[in-house]
């Protein structure tokens, strides 16, 4: 069973930094596109990030410059780099992978729990 596993949230002031990880477990035969969403509390999850397998990566326009998604594939894990951090960033941030089980014809989407990022003085 694939399971993904966010950690690296907390409480940080404006303008500091965190670097969240989201690790990928289970029977996998590979993995394609990885992302990272967040979610405030009676809004939609938006994208915030995504790499390719390839390492092609994009942004939302409110984090470019701040924000850097990366990935190491043979550790199956997706980062996410957030520097200057602001208020408004704080949300509970989900992690999205599209996964190929082994044994499976067919790759899916899987999720994270989330991990709450707080950007507070």
């Amino acid at each position: 069973q694939v399971q993904l596993v966010e950690s690296g949230g907390g409480l940080v002031q404006p303008g500091g930094s965190l670097r969240l990880s989201c690790a990928a477990s289970g029977s996998i035969s590979s993995i394609g596109n990885m992302k990272w969403y967040r979610q405030t509390p009676g809004k939609a999850r938006d994208l915030v990030a995504a790499i390719t397998d390839g390492g092609i990566t994009n942004y939302v326009d409110s984090v470019k410059g701040r924000f850097t998604i990366s990935r190491d594939n043979a550790k199956k894990t997706v980062y996410l780099q957030m520097n200057s951090l602001k208020p408004e960033d704080t949300a509970i941030y989900y992690c999205n992978a599209n996964v190929w089980p082994r044994g499976y014809d067919y790759a899916r989407d899987y999720w994270g729990k989330g991990t709450l990022v707080t950007v507070s003085s």
